[in-house]
Formats: C-alpha cells, sequence, structure tokens
C-alpha cells in the first residue's frame, strides 16, 4: 500500500465523520485543513462521496444527502498511518522466523522491501533501539540483540500491570462499542484455528499480536498503546528462538485466549482478571524457557 493511498483513505473516513455533523461541507481549503491533506486529495474524497450518493456536489455547494454507513468507510487495516505500516511489515518478517539474533538489518534494503521512504525506517528502528533489541552500526546498518533474563522479568512485569488496566477497561466498554464486533471476529477465528491446529499451529503468533493490541487499544493511553509494540516485538521474536513442543503451547494459548474472550464478554471483572493472570502466566513462562541459559545473546 502506498503512503498516499493509505493518507487518502485516513482522510476519507474522518471526512465521513463530518457527514454525521452537518447538512453541507464547508470548502474545499477548509476541508484541507480539517482533515490535514492536500486540495487535490480533498477533491478525491468528494468525487467518491458523490458518487456514493452521499453528497451532491455543484462547485462550492456540497449538501449532505445522508448519513454514512459502515460499508462506507474502508477498513482499518488500510488506513494505518506509515509508522504503523512499517511496524506491521517488520513484524511479520520477524514472525516468519526471517530474523535470527545477530542479524544485520540494512534500512535501505529494508526501507524498498516495505515500500516506504529510508528516513521513516530509521526513525522507526530508533524508537525500538531504546529498549535493547536492536543497535545501530555503521552505515546505515543495525543488528537485532538477545536480552537478559532480568530483562525479560521487567518487561513482562510492565506487561501485566498494562493488560490487567486494559482488560478491565475493555470490558467496561459500552455494547455498541465497534470492538465487541472486532472481538466477536477475533473469536470466530479463534475457533477455527483450534479445529485446524495441527496444520496451522505456527499463524498463532499473528493472531495473538492482533488480539492483545484489540484489548490494549481499550485503554484509550498512548503509552500504553505504544509500548505494546516493542512487548510484541520482543516476546513474539524470542518465541523464534525455541521451536520445542511449538504446537502445545500455542494449542494452549489458544484455549486460554478463548477463555479470556468469554470472560471479557461476560464483563465480570473477577473473570476478567482470573483469565487475564493465568493467560499473562503462561506467556511468562513461555518467554523466559525461550531465553538461551547464557546471560544474554552473543553480538555481532
Amino acid at each position: 500500500m502506498s503512503k498516499s493511498n493509505n493518507v487518502y483513505k485516513d482522510a476519507y473516513n474522518r471526512g465521513l465523520r463530518l457527514l454525521d455533523e452537518t447538512k453541507s461541507l464547508p470548502s474545499e481549503p477548509e476541508l484541507g485543513t480539517l482533515l490535514g491533506v492536500s486540495r487535490t486529495t480533498i477533491r478525491t474524497i468528494l468525487a467518491r462521496m458523490e458518487e456514493t450518493g452521499l453528497i451532491a456536489w455543484n462547485k462550492r455547494s456540497k449538501t449532505v444527502l445522508r448519513a454514512p454507513r459502515p460499508d462506507d468507510f474502508f477498513p482499518e487495516e488500510e488506513t494505518d498511518t506509515l509508522s504503523q505500516i512499517i511496524e506491521r511489515s517488520f513484524m511479520r518478517r520477524l514472525l516468519a522466523g526471517g530474523a535470527e539474533a545477530g542479524m544485520q538489518i540494512n534500512e535501505l534494503e529494508l526501507a524498498r522491501e516495505i515500500g516506504v521512504g529510508t528516513t521513516s525506517v530509521r526513525e522507526f528502528l530508533i524508537r525500538f533501539s531504546r529498549f535493547g533489541l536492536i543497535e545501530k552500526r555503521r552505515n546505515s546498518h543495525w543488528v537485532l540483540k538477545g536480552f537478559t533474563r532480568a530483562f525479560a522479568l521487567e518487561l513482562t512485569e510492565i506487561r501485566e500491570m498494562f493488560e490487567l488496566r486494559s482488560a478491565a477497561a475493555f470490558a467496561a466498554l459500552p455494547q455498541d462499542s465497534p470492538v465487541w464486533a472486532d472481538l466477536d471476529l477475533l473469536e470466530e477465528e479463534h475457533r477455527l484455528l483450534a479445529r485446524e491446529i495441527a496444520t496451522r499451529f505456527n499463524e498463532f503468533s499473528e493472531l495473538d499480536e492482533r488480539f492483545h493490541r484489540l484489548i490494549h487499544r481499550a485503554s484509550h493511553n498512548r503509552f500504553i498503546v505504544d509500548f505494546y509494540d516493542v512487548i510484541a516485538m520482543i516476546f513474539h521474536y524470542h518465541y523464534q528462538w525455541n521451536k520445542a513442543q511449538e504446537r502445545e503451547r500455542n494449542e494452549v494459548a489458544v484455549a486460554e485466549h478463548l477463555a479470556y474472550i468469554a470472560a471479557l464478554k461476560s464483563r465480570d471483572l473477577g473473570k476478567v482478571d482470573a483469565a487475564c493472570r493465568k493467560h499473562l502466566k503462561s506467556a511468562r513462562h513461555t518467554l523466559l524457557t525461550s531465553i538461551p541459559d547464557r546471560a544474554a545473546l552473543p553480538q555481532q
């Protein structure tokens, strides 16, 4: 997905929300300021709105004809920010097992692979370097590193604090919140994976990342959501080190997720807390057993 297409879709979705607030849209320059995009993009947005019967557009007049429906919006995954696109692409690269401890990363090659500018990739790598997962080397190169068992314990403690808070916030969301529909879809994906776990167990990592990210977004806390990016990368990256009993481990995790989802749907905070703690305890054990006995991995 190109950056420009992503920007357009995000602005279009935000423009749809304006239709609920007014009977006519403002001028193109004003819309450009409101949505933070160029007049060319605004005209493309208006043309699509007219084509789908949302507005009547006659030069300066832009009369709202109807309220937007859910199917008028572009899917959320198509409206992510550029940073989110880079994160997801890099995450998938790690989860697919294409990166090993000590692996060299070239900014230019990574940018070309994802289809974005090197500056954006560099900013992304710098952001994660603060947590010790990667380290900068000369000539736009980076290296993936391991971490100590003590660091892993500190990370799990923070994860548990954040997720317990986020899970409680999730359970308190109103019934008409769109996250419940998202949870229903994830539940169905989990049930399907459980039925086909013998052949699809290696697909669990990405499903796990999406499930926990949905929970953390309920916190409406930018620091929690931002930190989860780091948590997800480190947890799943280190799972790649130890393939022993991967199917059994993922089968247990899928069952724990389904129990966790049931607790969230019950809105019983006691059940939510218990299901969350049980699953995070398993995740902590899995992470610690995946780390080599030596204090840290060799750095190249």
